[in-house]
């Protein structure tokens, strides 16, 4: 597949499969935290349980287009002791001279969790925190720091990612969504404490709107909510982006508060070659980059990805120039 693809641009890491970039600049240098995609032998699912990986690397960039740095294992499943399997897309933050790193693991009860670890380097290696974040659950965290220097957490994914079985506000064994014309499943959001290390407060959800000021339906498959969320902020204005998973959209939303509502705007991102569609959105040295992954390295395999990035345009009117990752 990969011989005639025409990709906009180039895996950044071919000696490893690697996806759900998470990218920031921290002291002039862009860092990239993302999955370490391996091939384990487990059959593949509606679940995600063949997205079984044990260990995360950090790589970074002096410029584009330069050498990109392996820095190696900056944290593997067996040093946590909460976690038990499935090392899912991660994020990073810092503040002072500390550095965090945030990510999602099952417990010995196959229950997502979120955990942090923290190094004095922002390549690790980072030592965890001996539980999971108290009240936390499901997938994709991504932390947000805003202009006012206060850090929010975003988190949450349907399906695998089990935030449909936390509607109680307790983890239930059964699947349950909302009937399509009712609001979507919401992601999560929670003001991180001064240590960076629990929440200042009980998540609550991140609203979706429509153009009317709806909420998103759960039967609104090519809009609503999925995965992967982040947020970046432009102009005073608060972007909202995520992945619609089952339509493989990267899509984003526009709002006024870190908490919302955001109300929806189009895709950034139209899909990639591979089931999963996951990014991130960072400026650096001036120019604003996508970072997303597909699975071209491996010919298609869904769970064998590759990180990639491309540059992001904002239109003089706020909204984001949808990206077409190939060229036919």
């Amino acid at each position: 597949m990969s011989d005639t693809l025409d990709a906009i641009s180039e895996p950044l890491v071919d000696h490893m499969y690697t996806a759900d970039p998470s990218a920031h600049v921290f002291n002039g240098t862009l860092y990239i935290y993302p999955s370490h995609d391996i091939e384990s032998g487990v059959p593949q699912d509606d679940m995600g349980s063949h997205f079984n990986m044990k260990d995360y690397h950090v790589f970074s960039m002096e410029k584009v287009g330069g050498e990109v740095t392996d820095h190696g294992v900056a944290l593997h499943v067996d040093d946590v002791p909460w976690a038990e399997r499935q090392m899912w897309a991660p994020d990073a933050a810092k503040k002072g001279d500390t550095y965090y790193f945030y990510f999602p693991a099952k417990d010995e009860n196959g229950v997502f969790r979120i955990g942090a670890a923290t190094s004095d380097s922002p390549t690790g290696p980072f030592e965890p925190e001996p539980e999971p974040i108290e009240g936390s659950y499901s997938i994709d965290p991504a932390v947000y720091k805003d202009t006012d220097g206060t850090y929010y957490m975003y988190f949450g994914g349907i399906w695998g990612g089990q935030l449909q079985r936390w509607q109680t506000g307790e983890y239930v064994e059964e699947d349950t969504y909302p009937a399509d014309d009712e609001p979507a499943l919401a992601p999560k959001v929670a003001r991180m404490s001064e240590e960076m290390l629990s929440f200042a407060e009980p998540p609550r959800d991140v609203q979706i709107l429509d153009e009317e000021g709806n909420p998103i339906t759960a039967g609104d498959n090519k809009r609503r909510f999925f995965e992967a969320a982040w947020v970046h902020k432009y102009n005073g204005k608060y972007y909202f982006s995520y992945s619609t998973g089952d339509t493989h959209y990267i899509a984003y939303a526009i709002g006024d508060s870190p908490y919302g509502p955001f109300t929806y705007q189009g895709n950034i991102l139209e899909p990639v070659i591979g089931w999963t569609n996951h990014h991130s959105i960072a400026e650096f040295n001036g120019q604003w980059y996508l970072f997303y992954h597909d699975a071209e390295l491996s010919g298609g395999q869904t769970h064998l990805r590759n990180i990639k990035m491309t540059e992001l345009t904002h239109n003089p009117d706020g909204t984001i120039q949808t990206i077409d990752p190939y060229r036919d």
